[in-house]
């Protein structure tokens, strides 16, 4: 019932949310005196932080209307292009100039682990004005009907594999963190099964490919728990009246507190910041807002996906010792020989220990080594990974010219060298 009392909780809350909305508007009004004085302005700020830690965060939007190509602004354009019941494909569609050469197709694998696709979009932001973008907008648990049947780790597989079927020749695959094992078992699959339209690269960024490698705090708790107090303990049923009523779910509000408490002290500290820049009326309290507008909207997981996940990944590391099975047959990343393998980590990523990523170098073992590289980000974590400005600047055009260079559509230059830690070639 627990899932029950967070939603009776949140509804019990609503009156004094919206209240407390109102009567924060009333402080903050520049036609109150109160507004321009220290306890007016603390008196929003006490308000704001009551409605804000009350709240359930919708999903964001991406909001990218424009990308810059040779210099010049062009307008972007979001649409689905492919469609399932638990999952949509975004294509950001640029308004490219004429007669310009076509740019790579990039399909971006968005991890399904509580948040949504758009915690990428710094990712695809720093993507567009050199790539064809798309992404997998996975749709939250909750809102798809017990009718619409299960969605498990073969089913996921599967999903990735149509993508690159609907996407067609010369697709290249980046998967952020969670994907990166579905997305080097679905190119596994294709590859053994001579398929043409396997994805031409595939970058694996942060992604626990062999979580046996310097476990993280996350990896430990797996390891600790069996899988039948996971499915006691963190499964439950979606209350009524959600359009996924009584289907079992991983609850996203268990994902967010986990991801908290691993990092409380920075959160609070972070809290108290913003409500201090909002007494103070300094105009910073806004990068606050976008930041945890965007990290406070979680989504629900499918109770077979999740459980899966945990048993073959982080338990039994299925992959790494060869024994990960997709459809009743087991998968041989062996049979991957004509996808270029990129591997990136932060250098302090406390969710996907250094060295678990690289471990794709490792099992794929027939990638010519002319197709391969890694490459280890100093002084990022998990998040700086796919996101910041260290990305921005160190990471993204990294993957531009791997991809560009490992097009199937252009004539290969020279190999490139295996870039192993910042500054540092080999």
């Amino acid at each position: 019932m627990f899932y029950q009392l967070y939603e009776l909780n949140h509804a019990a809350m609503a009156p004094f949310r919206a209240a407390a909305d109102i009567m924060r508007f009333a402080y903050a009004n520049p036609l109150n005196p109160f507004a321009h004085t220290p306890f007016g302005r603390t008196m929003a700020a006490s308000l704001e932080m009551f409605e804000r830690t009350t709240r359930r965060y919708g999903k964001p939007e991406f909001g990218l209307k424009q990308t810059t190509i040779d210099d010049q602004p062009v307008s972007v354009r979001e649409e689905v292009v492919w469609s399932r019941s638990f999952c949509n494909l975004l294509h950001f569609a640029r308004n490219v100039p004429p007669g310009r050469a076509s740019d790579p197709r990039i399909l971006i694998v968005a991890p399904m682990s509580g948040h949504y696709a758009t915690l990428l979009r710094g990712t695809v932001e720093a993507l567009l004005p050199s790539a064809d973008v798309y992404i997998t907008d996975w749709i939250d648990a909750r809102m798809v009907p017990m009718t619409e049947g299960t969605f498990d780790f073969d089913d996921y597989v599967d999903y990735i594999i149509g993508m690159l079927h609907f996407l067609g020749h010369d697709t290249h695959v980046i998967a952020v963190c969670q994907p990166s094992v579905p997305v080097l078992v679905a190119a596994a699959v294709m590859e053994e099964a001579n398929d043409p339209l396997s994805p031409s690269s595939m970058t694996l960024m942060g992604g626990p490919i062999d979580t046996r490698i310097n476990p993280t705090a996350v990896n430990k708790l797996a390891q600790e728990r069996s899988l039948h107090w996971f499915s006691d303990n963190v499964i439950m049923n979606v209350p009524w009246p959600q359009p996924g009523f009584m289907r079992p779910v991983y609850p996203g509000f268990l994902q967010l507190s986990g991801f908290m408490s691993m990092n409380l002290d920075r959160h609070l500290v972070a809290h108290k910041e913003f409500f201090m820049h909002l007494v103070k009326n300094d105009g910073e309290p806004e990068k606050h807002r976008d930041f945890y507008d965007e990290y406070l909207a979680v989504m629900d997981l499918t109770a077979e996906f999740y459980l899966q996940t945990v048993e073959q990944v982080f338990m039994k590391h299925s992959l790494p010792k060869g024994e990960l099975m997709h459809r009743g047959k087991r998968v041989d990343a062996a049979a991957i020989r004509n996808v270029a393998l990129l591997t990136v980590e932060g250098e302090n990523d406390d969710i996907s220990g250094v060295g678990q990523t690289k471990a794709a170098q490792t099992i794929c073992v027939n990638i010519p080594e002319d197709m391969r590289m890694h490459y280890l980000q100093p002084d990022v974590g998990h998040y700086g990974v796919f996101n910041g400005s260290r990305f921005r600047r160190e990471i993204a055009p990294r993957i531009v010219n791997f991809v560009r260079q490992h097009s199937r559509a252009a004539v290969k230059p020279r190999p490139v060298p295996r870039v192993i830690k910042g500054g540092r070639t080999a």
